[in-house]
C-alpha cells in the first residue's frame, strides 16, 4: 500500500464514525425521575434508519423498555410530556405498539435495554422506522414539536397493548439537533 492511501485509512479511524461516514449525527442526554443526569444516546442517521447508541447509569438493574416518544419535552418528572410513541401521522394508519405484533410496530418501537447490578447500560440499536427529517417516508424524530428517548422500569414485552407492560417512566432524553 502506498504512503499516500495508508495515510487516508489511517486519518478515516482516527475521526468520529459520522464524520468518516459522512452520517448525520445527534445527541440526547437522559435525565432520571429525580432530575439527575442518567447518561446520554448519540443517534447517527445512515440511508435506511437510525443507528441508536446509549450508555445510562443509575438505574434499577435488568431489562427495561425503550422508545422513541412523539414531543421533545422531558419537563415534568413523570416523563408525560413526551407525549406517546412516535406514530404514523395519521390516524387510521397507526400500527399498534410491538415489534412481535403482527400488526405493528409502530414507529417508536426500540429493542430492550439491558441494565447490570452496578446500575449501568449499553446497547446499541437500529430502528428502520424513523429518520431525523422524514427521509424514505419515515417518521421524523425532528417534526415542528421535537422528540424524546424513554426508558420504562420493566422490559417491553414487544406484544401487548399500550406499551408492552414496560410500566413507568424513568429516565428520558430529548433530541438535540447536532450544531
Amino acid at each position: 500500500m502506498s504512503a499516500r492511501p495508508l495515510a487516508a485509512a489511517l486519518l478515516a479511524l482516527m475521526l468520529p464514525a459520522s464524520a468518516a461516514w459522512g452520517a448525520p449525527e445527534t445527541r440526547a442526554v437522559f435525565h432520571g425521575n429525580d432530575g439527575a443526569a442518567a447518561g446520554e444516546a448519540k443517534l447517527h442517521e445512515g440511508p435506511t434508519g437510525v443507528l441508536l447508541r446509549i450508555e445510562v447509569e443509575g438505574l434499577a438493574p435488568g431489562w427495561h423498555g425503550v422508545h422513541f416518544h412523539a414531543v421533545g419535552d422531558c419537563s415534568d418528572e413523570k416523563f408525560m410530556a413526551s407525549g406517546g410513541h412516535i406514530n404514523h401521522a395519521h390516524e387510521a394508519d397507526k400500527a399498534p405498539h410491538g415489534l412481535l405484533n403482527p400488526d405493528g410496530p409502530d414507529f417508536g418501537d426500540l429493542p430492550n435495554l439491558y441494565v447490570a447490578a452496578d446500575g449501568s447500560g449499553k446497547a446499541e440499536m437500529f430502528s428502520s422506522l424513523i429518520s431525523f427529517d422524514g427521509a424514505g417516508d419515515r417518521a421524523a424524530l425532528f417534526d415542528a414539536d421535537g422528540s424524546a428517548i424513554v426508558i420504562h422500569e420493566s422490559a417491553d414485552d414487544h406484544l401487548s397493548q399500550p406499551i408492552g407492560g414496560a410500566g413507568a417512566r424513568v429516565a428520558c432524553a430529548v433530541l438535540e439537533r447536532a450544531e
